[in-house]
């Protein structure tokens, strides 16, 4: 029958089932959509025949409400959702949100901080024997020990703090099969010891063999130089073909252990998952709708995986670098249901996934030997071998086109630029501006510093300004009036007050305003992360400036949207910090007007501006018309220099 899993015993009757193989726990709302992971896991066990319930948002304050269907026969599933669940609750600036768009209303609250290990712990106060299993990103990027930003302190793996037996890493289809029919076998969850992308815990190491040590957690603990290292370890073992076993220790003599991960899926095993009978909705027991849904109803994944070693992003160490791709036959087939919901509009919103450009590996030898371990494929500078190809997504899309009720397809997924940019082949581009672009293309080139852009694993700036001007002239060519939208980030580790500088001369050249600005968001598990933590680029070990202070990064922050009044303070205190009183004034070239009438360079006795109120990056305020001596000048310079 095609219908919404259980989610509670009357459902199950309704099916006829008396006992659940397994109940799945998330954070978020029930969506029965192929955009969600726990309806792809859910629907991947019952393709399998397993049968499987949903407990979505249960009230973590009350032990009953994991208990709706009572003892699974093989065990427990839990997952955060599709978003970490620290992420989904704070800004960058540890303050609560407001919204939380997956759940019912948007209300925040419906799930716990740290949801994962929350579940996992509610489960074992009442089944003390049941196979508890956890996944999904908030899993995934935590599997052995980790820096956490909100705690500001490194943390054990989540395997042990949630009380689970087993964690799954990555997308996990292909794992989750695995430790299903182990299970099903009636194996013990601690003889699940040889499934790749799987982490176990154990006191014994006796029987594995080629393995890596990590430093012990306890090191780890207080030395940032030893996690550094380890982190930069796990992340070229994370490698299917060539990765080890990883082994990490803790107290009490138990070891964590992280196999490989799984190979990439095959073009019929990604089919395969996204084929099934999903309801592709929200769950009609909700009275307010799910804003979730909105953006991804109408539309398609249509690849998994990135080789764009973006330095702030976790994706590849979640879904790996290698590019993973569907059938034509399976989008368009996909396509095909789109058209008949009765409420298409004729508008598919996106066909993409993490860069929606890439829809072939980076070099013809991937899927047999993966990517290189120690060199990467695109970042600063693109590699030798890299292979570029738009050929095959422009033949989707064409096809795509052709089907009927279908007006217009739009690319809203993140486009890497700089690998359209190396694309000798102008077809692509050409169709892109011409027929998939909603007024407007986002597109992040995050920074026009280089030495901040190699910092982000980013192209030169060059790359980006050369796309903009082709964009242009293509846009002239078609008679469109289509806008780029740039994503831009401030504080990333490596970026100074001066950094910021530049980039607000280089919006105002470009007379750009952005709406936006995101602050560095130290998650877990990338290299940008250890670089905000250790403050050091754990690439070279070399030392890096990181703006930690909240009143640098908001200056930072600041200077970005310099035109807002509401920054006029924030942005004449760093340029003065900076020694930049040269873009206050009336020159054109001036980021902000002097507000006390008179030149900017004009001070008093004590060598302040008049009429200027100061505070160093330590946060300090200092008064420049109280008439005081004041202690020797700060600048950025000086402060970057003690840092070092």
């Amino acid at each position: 029958m095609k219908d919404f899993l259980p989610i509670n015993r009357e459902d199950m009757a309704k099916r006829g089932w008396e006992e659940l193989d397994f109940v799945v726990i998330t954070g978020d709302a029930y969506i029965d959509h192929p955009s969600f992971g726990v309806a792809i896991i859910s629907r991947v066990l019952e393709s399998q025949g397993y049968k499987v319930g949903i407990i979505a948002q249960p009230d973590w304050k009350k032990k009953e409400s994991i208990d709706v269907f009572g003892k699974p026969r093989l065990g427990f599933m839990v997952t955060a959702g599709n978003i970490d669940s620290m992420v989904n609750h704070y800004s960058v600036a540890k303050k609560r949100r407001d919204k939380d768009s997956y759940s019912p209303g948007g209300k925040i609250g419906l799930r716990p901080d740290r949801a994962t290990s929350v579940y996992g712990n509610l489960i074992r106060q009442t089944y003390k024997e049941v196979p508890i299993i956890i996944g999904g990103i908030e899993a995934s990027l935590r599997r052995l020990a980790h820096y956490d930003y909100w705690d500001n302190r490194m943390k054990r793996s989540l395997l042990l703090d949630s009380s689970a037996d087993l964690l799954v890493y990555g997308m996990a289809e292909k794992t989750i099969i695995e430790v299903a029919n182990d299970l099903n076998k009636g194996k013990d969850i601690s003889e699940l010891t040889s499934i790749r992308g799987t982490v176990y815990k154990t006191k014994s190491l006796e029987g594995l063999t080629d393995h890596i040590s990590l430093p012990p957690y306890t090191e780890l603990k207080t030395n940032k130089l030893a996690y550094a290292n380890s982190f930069m370890t796990q992340t070229h073992e994370t490698h299917f073909a060539k990765g080890k076993s990883i082994v990490e220790s803790y107290p009490d003599n138990w070891h964590l252990v992280q196999n490989p991960p799984m190979p990439p899926l095959t073009h019929e095993e990604f089919d395969s998952y996204y084929d099934l009978d999903y309801m592709r909705d929200v769950h009609p027991s909700y009275e307010e709708k799910v804003p979730a849904i909105e953006e991804v109803k109408f539309s398609i994944i249509s690849n998994r995986g990135c080789f764009g070693n973006c330095n702030f992003c976790a994706l590849t160490f979640h879904q790996g670098r290698v590019i993973q791709a569907r059938s034509h036959q399976s989008i368009i087939k996909e396509a095909k249901l789109i058209t008949k919901d009765k409420d298409f509009k004729g508008y598919i919103h996106d066909v993409g996934g993490p860069t929606a450009n890439f829809r072939t590996p980076s070099c013809g030898k991937q899927m047999k030997h993966g990517v290189c371990q120690h060199k990467d494929c695109l970042g600063t500078e693109p590699c030798n071998q890299l292979e570029v190809d738009h050929k095959e997504f422009l033949q989707l899309l064409r096809k795509m086109k052709e089907l009927p009720k279908i007006k217009k397809i739009f690319i809203r997924s993140g486009i890497r630029f700089d690998y359209l940019m190396y694309d000798k082949d102008d077809e692509f581009f050409k169709e892109l501006v011409r027929d998939h672009i909603s007024g407007q293309l986002k597109v992040a080139p995050e920074h026009v510093s280089d030495r901040v852009l190699e910092y982000m694993g980013k192209p030169h700036i060059q790359v980006y300004n050369g796309f903009v001007a082709k964009y242009k002239r293509l846009n002239q060519q078609y008679n469109l009036k289509q806008f780029i939208v740039p994503y831009l980030m401030s504080s990333h580790p490596g970026s100074s007050l001066e950094d910021a500088i530049e980039l607000a001369e280089f919006l105002r050249d470009e007379k750009i305003t952005p709406q936006q600005v995101q602050d560095f968001y130290p998650t877990p598990s990338t290299i940008s992360t250890i670089m905000y933590y250790a403050e050091i680029d754990p690439r070279t070990m070399m030392k890096v400036y990181v703006a930690k202070n909240p009143h640098e990064k908001a200056m930072q922050r600041a200077l970005i949207q310099y035109r807002n009044p509401n920054n006029y303070r924030l942005v004449s205190e760093a340029l003065i910090l900076s020694e930049r009183e040269d873009l206050i004034g009336f020159d054109k070239k001036c980021l902000i007007r002097p507000r006390n009438g008179g030149k900017p360079s004009q001070r008093d006795s004590s060598g302040s501006v008049k009429g200027a109120s100061t505070r160093n990056v330590n946060g300090k305020q200092t008064d420049s018309n109280n008439g005081r001596k004041k202690p020797k000048k700060k600048t950025i310079r000086n402060i970057h220099k003690k840092k070092k």
